[in-house]
């Protein structure tokens, strides 16, 4: 018999299945090497950008994040960008201590 948190988690499969329970997606780059950064950036953007497609497709508005240790400059404007017009609810640099309490905090608020 399967445990019942198991169930209720679907063994990992819990935003695929049942999309409204979905709070929160992000992305993690934690590569520091600032070469590259942009590439993944755009990698970690269009990811995103299926991520509110899809979940938007169904009927349910699902928050985005995301978090990189390396942010260049044209990066960070366009993050800043998503957050203020709220296409993105939340980001962080991985190595600004501040930063990264700010957005744990964030999450533990989920």
């Amino acid at each position: 018999m399967m445990d019942a948190s198991k169930e209720i988690f679907n063994m990992g499969k819990i935003a695929k299945d049942n999309p409204t329970k979905a709070i929160m997606l992000g992305e993690l780059k934690g590569r520091i090497v600032p070469a590259g950064a942009d590439e993944h950036w755009k990698t970690a953007n269009t990811a995103l950008e299926r991520i509110r497609t899809s979940y938007s497709s169904v009927g349910h508005t699902v928050q985005t994040s995301f978090v990189g240790a390396a942010i260049e400059k044209a990066m960070a404007n366009e993050i800043f960008d998503q957050l203020s017009n709220g296409t993105m609810t939340n980001a962080a640099n991985l190595i600004n201590n501040d930063q990264l309490v700010d957005y744990c905090n964030w999450i533990i608020e989920l």
